[in-house]
């Protein structure tokens, strides 16, 4: 077992390539997704990363590393103007994660066309003839060995500790008025399996222009998904429930062969319609933390759940209806070609996103899901202890 890491870079992510750069990695990687983490750097910690990347052995891998420490301190630290830019740090754990990374991500040097890693299709090296390095984009960057992977880490860890886990104050906008941020959830129905799907999503959202400034890989427990979709349970007793009483009324009528008054039918509402919604409910919760409340003990509803989800917060100019309008209508089967939920979505309840309808909403739950907390630290420390340097 092995911890490994793979940060995106901020020219990838202007690009809008960051749905396409995990697309790729996702649909190929065995290990897990543990930890997921925006960051706008300074220049301490450029510096501080940048001097850990070690000599080459030979003249001719010093050059690619040599490359790489040059390439963080003039890209990955701010601007003269001190404008910072933004980064993804995706972890991962699995069995010899490391290699099986570098496989997917491919090497730096590599003079391949065919696309068949990231940086044969994302990144760029090239040479002059005397085979000096013109143009540098390496996509991505990665550390090469478990104790370089182990320090790096534990330093990204360190700097996250005094920095907001939602980035402010990053990206400029012309109308600064209108500008929102939202919540996208990718459900758990998108991380069952090894799948392009999270990656494919994210791609779809980036075509509304907003930026990322929040990331987070989230186990959500029993607590917090009752109280994120707690006005959800409210709204399927009343459009559940009196169906059900009603339903059940021709069921007992037919089968009995009398006539029921209409007061059997509020009272099949209530006896039978409400305990239908409220396991509706319980369905969803279960959907969205891999266990059942009423079959969980009340002590253990505060535990991070069995199901995963990756939270990711955009930003940007009228970023609620953008984000909706591409997310579409929570039933699959009516949203409009071309749209995520038409596109992965399987029915109302396993309908592959959420989205914030309003910034109201995007406040209380970005505070349900402690989206402003840095547990990255700690998921972490975690993983190294689980994993060993």
């Amino acid at each position: 077992m092995q911890t490994a890491y793979v940060l995106v870079t901020p020219y990838t992510i202007r690009k809008s390539r960051t749905g396409a750069v995990l697309a790729r990695l996702l649909a190929r990687v065995s290990c897990e997704l543990v930890a997921a983490r925006m960051f706008a750097p300074d220049r301490g910690l450029a510096e501080r990363y940048a001097a850990m990347i070690q000599p080459g052995e030979t003249a001719e891998l010093e050059k690619y590393r040599g490359q790489i420490r040059d390439y963080i301190l003039k890209n990955l630290a701010p601007d003269a103007d001190g404008r910072r830019h933004r980064t993804l740090m995706l972890v991962f754990k699995g069995e010899d994660a490391i290699q099986e990374i570098a496989g997917i991500v491919g090497h730096l040097q590599s003079s391949s066309y065919t696309g068949e890693t990231i940086r044969d299709t994302f990144g760029d090296t090239i040479f002059d003839p005397d085979g000096a390095i013109r143009y540098f984009e390496p996509c991505v960057l990665l550390a090469d060995g478990p104790d370089r992977v182990a320090a790096e880490l534990r330093l990204w860890s360190e700097f996250a500790r005094h920095q907001p886990a939602m980035l402010t104050n990053i990206c400029s906008y012309p109308n600064p008025e209108r500008v929102q941020q939202t919540l996208v959830i990718l459900k758990p129905d998108s991380w069952r399996k090894g799948s392009s799907r999270p990656g494919a999503i994210l791609d779809m959202f980036s075509r509304t222009g907003l930026r990322i400034i929040g990331c987070k890989l989230c186990r959500i427990s029993v607590s917090q998904a009752m109280e994120f979709y707690g006005p959800v349970k409210d709204v399927l007793c009343q459009k559940l429930a009196p169906g059900i009483g009603a339903r059940a009324r021709e069921i007992l009528q037919h089968q009995l062969g009398v006539a029921l008054p209409a007061e059997a039918e509020k009272a099949l509402t209530a006896a039978v319609g409400v305990p239908y919604a409220c396991d509706q409910f319980e369905k969803i919760v279960q959907f969205m933390t891999g266990h059942r409340p009423s079959a969980q003990p009340t002590a253990e509803w505060q535990n991070p759940g069995t199901a995963s989800c990756l939270a990711v917060v955009y930003e940007g100019e009228d970023a609620v209806a953008k984000i909706r309008n591409v997310l579409g209508p929570t039933d699959p089967s009516k949203a409009p070609s071309g749209t995520v939920r038409r596109e992965f979505g399987l029915d109302v309840m396993v309908n592959t996103a959420h989205a914030s309808d309003s910034p109201e909403s995007f406040r209380r739950e970005a505070g349900i899901l402690r989206l402003t907390e840095s547990e990255f630290p700690a998921v972490v420390a975690a993983t190294l202890a689980e994993c060993g340097p």
